[in-house]
């Protein structure tokens, strides 16, 4: 090749060469599958299931029989290998041409021989292309020796299960279509390898034969054995043609670099994750440098075509593969969000051939920062007690399922992260037992679920069967005379109940509102008296309704005989007042909120308690303080203005007719409640008002909302934002708690409130300087302790390298890791371990981790004989411990 060609060039090329063979151009599909049976693209033909099929060959309009894309896949099946090898990505661009019952082998075969030999296309050479074929393919061998003129010694015949799509489809299926493929390699030349074609036939593995193209030609139906269990292949009525280019191979074979981390899309991405880390990258032994490029470029296609960060689906899988990155980020150094700062990278090489990167940059960047805020927060300690658990073990041991479950469920951490970090230890994972512990706790979530309201609000509904809808009175009234319908007890009619008996009961009318749109069930009493005259009482301890609208009042008898029929005095307890402050001051937090950060904003969840409210809304980026600011000062001013609080039932049509504000993928009847505000308030020359459609209780007037503080905004997913905040009596509380803290602080340090930020930044200025200088007096000592050049380290042979060993006094965390860093270069070892009074650092030279060496193994046993626990890598690793003598008294045995 005699012109580098860049990977857009590349991309470019194929598809202006395929439209120049009457193909029809189109654009990439997006990563979300095309159809339910992947959660992604995972190949170029994925989207032409149907016209492989047999579907008309019709495209936004446009038919056409030859189709060529340059298709974005995602497949994570072996994640776990992306970043350790050269093979494998989480994304990768797959070039196809393809043809639906119109031109079949021979032309395919030609074609793909012209783009990459051509002087005016690729131009490969020639001499250096090889092919596989189907071991019984003759016409595809025909095509390549006697039309292209291929060397028949460049040529290896394989089986089913290497030249056949589906892999082994004749013996195995499934049933369907199927055929052979012929698949393209490319020698690289001796610098990658000294390996020749013939080895290729029985190794199946190579850095220098690297396959470029996959031509597959599905003509066959496969059907179900004969009768003698013989595979039946009949022919298809018309054959089709499916291919695959793998473009990040393409380009790392006509840049002529060892892989694809090293051409021009992830060079750049390489080089930053360096400058960032302060760590040069080595190649292939800088695993996270490759995982962070990698992973960065996945997510950020991934987050571009509308997938989100969530616990399930394509959203789980796009937070492991984020997650993944994060933690070989943590590896680096990285102790705050920087891979965000990378999606730029992305956008700037991939964002011409997919708009929607550069349309959806800040929002891909703003999910991302979030998604690190929220697992940097849990991966550092994490990794600390998963580094305690590993680092006694020895290679081969297996760490407890139920270990690996704690982690998930304390940490985040997903099983396949703990398998990764397990691994560089050389410990296996107990997958059975996690799977067990994981099942037993849904069962006990389940059953919580089931008996958490002495079996009221799950288990057998039918119990609650035929009874009628109760009649609501509590939107204006706190009490009420209502007559018990029915009780229910352990899914079980009761007759009645005595006095320390808990259950369900029903009523036929009730002033307690029953949990449901984020505001808490109501709290109160019931009060009759018996069939004797004797008095009854109980406590209501929640309320919740049925979707017949039946309330279920969960009743704790505390004196008398509850019976059916019998006439209550149902008193709602005075928190509902609070509650309600709550509730109408969330209608107001979301008004305020669209007004000030955009009509994007949605509610996505709340919680209306009388003791806070909780508000969760759409939004990519964390709310600066002069936002808050804004919002607080909104609801201040409705409050302050007193405006009537009024609520209508009207058509939803009308509703939404006349600007009511609904909950995104809620279900509404035709009829709804419209709770409205009525007044408006000013913000930089804007009306901002509220009305939203709501079942719940509320304010009459504004006023009475009291005081109104907004406590904090947090990441809860990617792209959702969490407000807490508090209304009247209990805003009013708070600001005294923290004015009466502040008054404390400010007495500790000898000043006033007014003071108290100055003085602190006065104190931090003098920490910072004790802190250097306790550094440069560390540094001085350890110096003085190891002597010129490492003089007083002991060296000796160990287990086939040069080991360095010192002790040193009074020296620990950066400047024990420094003292390890400058005896690794002064001595000559292979490695050095330095132990002191606290700690132990073990390092590793490069040579010696490709010889074997791990850091991370020898420090787990010579800190378990110093009292303590420790590990990390191969090259570094560090452990605690309390014994220097004892740590270093165990290097001879530790090899």
């Amino acid at each position: 090749m005699t012109r580098r060609l860049t990977t857009q060039d590349i991309r470019s090329m194929f598809l202006q060469f395929f439209q120049s063979k009457e193909h029809l151009i189109l654009p990439s599909y997006s990563t979300i599958a095309p159809d339910p049976t992947t959660l992604f693209t995972v190949a170029g033909m994925q989207p032409f299931k149907e016209q492989f099929m047999g579907a008309p060959a019709v495209f936004d309009g446009r038919g056409s029989k030859r189709v060529t894309t340059a298709q974005k896949c995602v497949r994570v099946g072996d994640i776990e290998n992306v970043g350790r090898t050269r093979r494998h990505l989480s994304l990768f661009e797959m070039m196809g041409n393809f043809s639906f019952g119109d031109y079949f082998k021979k032309e395919a075969i030609e074609w793909a021989w012209e783009f990459l030999t051509s002087p005016e296309w690729m131009g490969m050479d020639k001499d250096k292309m090889y092919v596989t074929i189907y071991k019984d393919d003759d016409e595809a061998f025909g095509y390549w020796t006697q039309n292209i003129g291929l060397d028949p010694a460049h040529i290896h015949r394989f089986d089913a299960d290497e030249n056949f799509w589906p892999a082994n489809a004749p013996l195995e299926g499934p049933n369907g279509p199927c055929g052979p493929c012929s698949e393209i390699y490319y020698d690289r030349g001796p610098k990658y390898g000294d390996d020749t074609w013939s080895d290729y036939y029985q190794t199946r593995e190579s850095a220098r034969f690297l396959e470029v193209w996959n031509l597959v030609f599905p003509q066959f139906d496969r059907q179900e054995p004969d009768a003698n269990g013989q595979p039946v292949l009949k022919d298809l009525p018309f054959k089709n043609i499916d291919t695959g280019m793998g473009l990040e191979r393409v380009a790392s074979v006509v840049q002529d670099v060892p892989d694809f981390y090293s051409n021009d899309v992830f060079g750049p991405i390489i080089e930053k994750v360096a400058e960032l880390s302060g760590k040069s990258y080595e190649g292939e032994v800088s695993v996270s440098h490759r995982v962070v490029a990698e992973h960065i470029r996945s997510v950020s296609m991934i987050l571009a075509d509308g997938t989100s960060f969530s616990n399930t689906g394509r959203g789980y899988t796009a937070r492991k593969i984020m997650r993944r990155a994060i933690r070989h980020g943590y590896m680096l150094g990285w102790r705050e969000p920087k891979l965000f700062e990378l999606v730029g990278l992305v956008v700037t090489s991939m964002g011409e051939a997919y708009p929607e990167l550069k349309e959806n940059q800040s929002k891909v960047e703003a999910a991302m920062k979030a998604e690190e805020e929220l697992f940097l927060k849990t991966l550092e300690t994490g990794i600390q007690r998963l580094g305690k658990l590993l680092s006694p073990m020895k290679q081969g041991d297996v760490l407890a399922g139920d270990e690996a479950f704690t982690l998930y469920g304390t940490y985040g951490f997903p099983l396949d992260l703990t398998k990764e970090i397990a691994e560089e230890y050389g410990v296996n994972v107990d997958e059975a037992g996690y799977a067990e512990s994981l099942e037993k706790d849904q069962q006990l979530s389940r059953e919580g679920s089931k008996y958490g309201k002495s079996e009221l609000f799950g288990g057998n509904q039918e119990v609650f069967d035929g009874l009628p809808a109760t009649q609501f009175v509590g939107y204006d009234h706190l009490q009420a005379s209502a007559q018990v319908l029915a009780l229910v007890g352990a899914g079980e009619r009761l007759n009645h109940l005595g006095a320390g008996s808990e259950a369900t009961v029903i009523l036929n009318q009730t002033p307690f509102y029953g949990e449901g749109g984020g505001e808490v069930g109501d709290t109160g009493r019931l009060e009759w008296a018996g069939v004797d005259g004797a008095r009854g009482a109980g406590v209501v301890r929640d309320t919740r309704k049925t979707k017949a609208g039946v309330f279920l009042h969960d009743v704790l008898v505390e004196e008398g005989e509850l019976t059916e029929g019998v006439t209550v005095r149902a008193v709602v307890s005075l928190e509902r007042a609070a509650i309600q402050r709550h509730h109408t001051a969330t209608h107001l937090l979301h008004a305020a909120l669209r007004a000030v950060l955009g009509s994007g904003v949605q509610q996505k969840g709340s919680l209306v308690a009388a003791d806070r409210l909780r508000f969760d809304f759409s939004h990519g980026a964390a709310m600066t303080a002069e936002e808050v600011a804004q919002v607080e000062g909104l609801v201040s001013r409705w409050v302050s203005a007193n405006f009537p609080v009024t609520w209508q039932e009207m058509p939803i049509a009308d509703a939404k007719a006349a600007g009511a504000t609904a909950l995104f993928g809620e279900k509404y009847g035709d009829t709804v409640r419209v709770v409205k505000v009525e007044g408006a308030v000013d913000l930089n020359g804007v009306s901002v008002s509220s009305m939203e459609l709501c079942g719940g209780a509320h304010v009459s007037r504004t006023g009475d909302i009291g005081a109104f503080v907004i406590l904090f905004d947090e990441n809860v997913a990617a792209g959702v934002r969490r407000i807490e905040a508090l209304a009247g009596d209990a805003a009013t509380a708070w600001v005294r708690d923290r004015l009466n803290a502040q008054a404390k602080a400010a007495a500790l340090l000898n000043t006033n409130p007014e003071g108290l930020e100055a003085r602190i930044a006065g104190l931090q200025t003098q920490l910072k300087a004790s802190e250097k200088e306790l550094g440069n007096l560390k540094r001085q000592l350890a110096q003085a302790q190891m002597g010129g050049g490492g003089s007083a380290a002991q060296t000796r042979e160990l287990g086939g390298f040069k080991v360095a060993s010192l002790k040193l006094s009074g020296i620990e965390g950066n400047e024990l890791r420094s003292a390890a860093d400058k005896l690794l270069d002064q001595s000559g070892a292979d490695m050095v371990v330095i132990a002191s009074d606290r700690g132990l650092v073990v390092k590793a030279t490069k040579a010696a981790v490709e010889k074997g060496a791990h850091a991370g193994q020898l420090v787990g046993k010579l800190a378990a004989a110093g009292g303590g626990k420790g590990g990390g890598r191969p090259d570094m690793a560090q452990a605690g411990i309390t014994n220097a003598e004892g740590a270093l008294g165990a290097l001879d045995t530790a090899f």
